[in-house]
């Protein structure tokens, strides 16, 4: 490494002025300046002597040595291994006498040959210099932040506020360990923090591990600056540990450590010797050991012709934003008109069916109550009788129709092989049958509470004369509760009640997803899936009770006037039916388990054979039991496979106690990985016919889910978040698989006979083709995808593993570029980001390099944080007008409500139409 001197030095930063400063004028705040590609940084800091002088203009954000002397030519002499050896040579020659003279003219040969070389070497072109255009600049300013908040004006008094808190307790003194915290960062920056702390301490000369307010302020001012030019030249000083101006290789991977640490990206971090090798190749193609920071701007600031990532344009964004802007209606009735209008288009089908519903039982609650007010009881009763009796109609009702969402066959045959789709909304079954159920908690409590607080109170005191009406029914006058309680009714009526009252709260959101944290011990094992499982096996014994509560009433005697059977015959013995056919279905078909694989983040994959007749189509799913964990649990999964592949797959993620007990049962029997194999916790494993030590997996399916419905749809919106990516790779397939069918068979149309025609009739016979080959029942049957656009959302960067090889085939088989794949890791921070930056940088050289992505591990480029859903539909919205797109989405309900609403807004302001559909058990 060699030492310089400088006699003068111009620095300058845009919308500073010039400032010329002699040698011993030059502060480390002002040390990013270079004379070359051999020299360091003019830094004071680094001792730097020498006998050249340069000047060096660094203005409208680029780099460029004016001059470099030649005296350099001694300072890399002395210093560089590879350059001193010739001069060695000359230094030996005085202590070796006469013998050095003899070999004088071979000494002053190799030296001119050296020196030759060194000449040539320090001709030789420059750098390109790395000119930032107006856009390039612009998208810098967005560059290497440290903390988002840092360009908020409020951020500083903030920072103060918490430096007060954590050091209420030191007497105003901030340690290292405290400083991430402190500003902003979170406990997995926390190794980045105190690296940026050491960066600005060396910079001040500071010593210690604990700074003050004033000192904390001044570092603040530092990172907040808007300058990229103060950035890099942070974040320069941050990899550069020894401050000598240079990056090593060790430096280099050391921050790629740091990164890959703050972003959870442990792939990276086991391969940052790797990465920092390939950034070495690429930016130091003469290996002279290290790198200077204008090729770290190269590396960390986007060149002009480089597209945003993300696809997501600027100039689309503002002109939809204009066309998109919203103008309120002042008048307030034409307001409510038109939001009316909007909810009736989004969801006529809903609003048809729960009329329905509401009339039908408004209908039945009106019959009753007029039927009782013209009967004697009313005489004892009053209008108590008329709402028991009419609040109980609507539970048989509502008991009969709750049966009808849950018979899953029955609604995937309907939506299969039947039009009743346009009308009636089979993706909302589960949601009716919620619906339902809240009509039953209020029709049940209407009946109870009537006949309890207000019918029996009246017959016990009501007096003689007028309870000789009710003598035929009830006999002598009771004198106490005891009488109603005891007897077939009460008996019936209260025990359904509870039980009722047990099964509708362990399946409640709180208690089935476990989301009540508090719980004591004892009440644990009320929550969870199992506990809303078995619970709701509870209404086996309601029905029964029901039929017999309906038998023993207390005013009707005639059978026919009985109804309660008649309203509950056909779906019970519909639902029957569905859980008879479940049974031996999944009895007769038994599948061979083919592979096994246990990922990262608890997921099991399973490959089995497919059963004979098997057929379902992308998007369906199929219910799955383990024997060995428990006979009687079935829990729904996704397909991952296509039709059109001779095995199914699914893919299971730990979500409670039967999804770990089943991942535990199988990684016990599976092979260790093989080395070097990343992602896997246990290999695949080729079953072959030694199955033994396998768990009996039995299946139960396929049934209809929202996502098939795809195949409806021109444009395709396809977003999953974790492990919802399972219908939407299956989907994938799909496509891909129908591409290729739908370009098989139309080279076999223009092959056959198309011969020798001309291009225009060759496009016209095929297009007259393919309509044909439709109605025959080809493949293309059905098939009117164009283009889908895929967004997978997951935390984890060890999640891109389960569908690596899947995401790997569709980015190679598409070959007409119907799909386009988006993947991204939320755990890496936003684009922008100085703890992403060198990811990011990363992430392009090796994709360019090898086609490989460094956080997905895929050919898939994958994307930082969480995507802005605005921007993916103005996108769509902007390439497909005209267009009705299919919004299918498995997740979470927090973003589906976002991605429903975003549909709503954008069919109502543009011309494309989006369709919203969730994925729902």
């Amino acid at each position: 490494m060699q030492n310089m001197e400088t006699e003068g030095v111009r620095i300058s930063y845009p919308g500073d002025q010039y400032h010329h400063h002699s040698d011993s004028e030059i502060t480390e705040s002002e040390s990013n300046v270079y004379s070359g590609p051999l020299s360091g940084p003019l830094n004071k800091r680094a001792g730097m002597k020498s006998n050249s002088s340069a000047s060096c203009n660094i203005c409208d954000d680029s780099v460029a040595a004016q001059s470099v002397k030649t005296s350099a030519v001694a300072s890399d002499l002395e210093k560089d291994p590879q350059l001193t050896s010739p001069a060695r040579g000359l230094e030996k020659r005085t202590s070796f006498g006469s013998s050095v003279v003899r070999s004088a003219s071979a000494r002053i040969t190799q030296v001119s040959q050296e020196l030759k070389r060194l000449t040539s070497f320090l001709k030789r072109a420059p750098p390109a210099r790395f000119d930032r255009t107006k856009s390039a600049a612009t998208q810098a300013l967005k560059g290497l932040k440290f903390i988002s908040k840092t360009d908020d004006d409020a951020g500083w008094p903030a920072v103060e506020k918490q430096f007060n808190k954590l050091t209420a307790s030191t007497n105003g003194s901030l340690p290292r360990s405290l400083f991430g915290k402190c500003i902003g960062m979170n406990e997995e920056s926390t190794d980045f923090a105190g690296n940026l702390f050491d960066a600005l301490a060396r910079e001040r000369g500071m010593k210690g591990d604990s700074i003050n307010k004033a000192q904390l302020k001044e570092f603040w001012d530092q990172i907040s600056e808007q300058s990229f030019d103060s950035r890099l030249r942070t974040f320069f000083d941050m990899v550069d540990k020894d401050a000598d101006g240079r990056i090593t290789e060790v430096e280099i991977r050391e921050i790629i450590c740091l990164s890959a640490s703050a972003n959870k990206l442990l792939n990276i971090q086991k391969q940052a010797q790797e990465y920092a090798a390939l950034i070495m190749e690429e930016f130091d193609p003469d290996h002279l050991g290290y790198i200077m920071i204008d090729d770290l701007e190269m590396l960390l600031l986007p060149t002009p012709n480089q597209s945003l990532r993300g696809g997501d344009s600027q100039n689309l964004s503002k002109k939809l934003s204009k066309k998109l802007k919203y103008t309120k209606e002042k008048n307030r009735l034409r307001r409510w008109s038109q939001s009316t209008k909007y909810f009736l288009q989004d969801n006529w089908q809903r609003v048809c069916i729960i009329a329905l519903w509401i009339g039908v039982m408004c209908g039945l609650f009106a019959y009753k109550f007029v039927q009782y007010r013209n009967k004697a009881a009313y005489e004892v009763m009053d209008h108590c009788v008329c709402m028991a009796k009419g609040a109980a109609e609507t539970l048989k009702l509502n008991m009969a129709l709750i049966l009808l969402p849950v018979c899953r066959n029955t609604i995937t045959y309907l939506r299969n092989k039947t039009t009743l789709g346009v009308v009636i909304p089979f993706d909302d079954n589960l949601n009716f049958h919620q619906m339902i159920a809240g009509g039953i908690a209020i029709g049940t409590g209407i009946h109870a509470i009537y006949h309890l607080a207000c019918d029996f109170p009246r017959l016990i005191y009501a007096r003689s004369d007028k309870y000789k009406l009710m003598e035929p029914f009830f006999g002598d006058q009771p004198s106490s509760y005891w009488r109603f309680v005891k007897s077939t009714e009460g008996v019936t009526g209260i025990v359904m009640v509870v039980l009722m009252a047990i099964a509708f709260t362990l399946a409640s959101p709180w208690f089935r997803r476990s989301e009540l944290k508090r719980l004591p011990k004892p009440l644990k094992s009320l929550t969870g899936f199992n506990a809303f499982w078995y619970s709701h096996h509870l209404f086996i014994i309601v029905y029964i009770l029901l039929i017999l509560h309906g038998i023993y009433l207390y005013l009707i005697k005639e059978w026919y006037k009985k109804t309660t059977w008649m309203y509950l015959a056909v779906p019970l013995a519909l639902y029957v039916c569905e859980r008879l056919i479940r049974a031996l279905r999944s009895s007769i078909e038994p599948v061979t388990i083919l592979k096994v694989a246990v990922y990262r983040e608890n997921v099991l994959s399973l490959h089995m054979s497919k059963p004979e007749g098997f057929s379902y189509k992308s998007g369906q799913y199929m219910f799955v039991n383990c024997a060995a964990l428990s006979p009687f649990e079935w829990h729904p999964f996704s397909l991952t496979s296509a039709p059109g592949e001779d095995y199914l797959s699914v893919h299971i993620r730990s979500r409670g106690d039967w999804t770990q007990q089943l991942i535990t049962r199988f990684s016990k029997v599976c092979k260790p990985p093989p080395s070097g194999e990343s992602g896997l916790l246990r290999a695949d494993f080729l079953q072959g016919d030694s199955n033994s030590n396998f768990p009996k997996v039995l299946i139960d399916g396929p049934y209809g889910a929202p996502a098939q419905e795809y195949k409806n749809y021109e444009v395709v919106l396809l977003v999953g978040l974790g492990i919802g990516a399972t219908p939407m790779i299956s989907i994938m397939k799909d496509i891909v698989n129908n591409i290729k069918a739908v370009k098989e068979e139309e080279e076999d149309a223009l092959e056959n006979g198309m011969n020798g025609r001309s291009g225009q009739t060759l496009k016209a016979t095929t297009a007259e083709a393919v309509p044909k080959r439709k109605a025959a029942g080809s493949t293309i049957n059905n098939f009117q995808t164009r283009k889908t656009y895929f967004y997978w959302v997951t935390r984890e960067q060890g999640s891109f593993d389960w569908f690596r090889g899947e995401m790997n085939e569709v980015a190679e088989l598409d070959s007409r570029g119907v799909i386009d794949l988006n993947t991204y890791c939320t755990s890496v921070y936003e684009e922008g980001d100085a703890r992403s930056a060198l990811i990011a940088m990363l992430q392009s050289l090796n994709h360019a390099k090898n086609g490989i992505d460094i956080v997905s591990g895929t050919r898939v480029k994958s994307h930082f944080a969480k995507p802005n859903w605005h921007c993916v539909y103005e996108r769509i919205a902007s390439n497909h007008t005209h267009a009705r797109v299919g919004v299918f989405y498995c997740g979470s309900a927090a973003l589906a409500k976002e991605l429903r609403q975003l549909g709503k807004d954008f069919s109502h302001k543009t011309s494309t139409k989006f369709d919203f559909h969730k994925e729902n058990f």
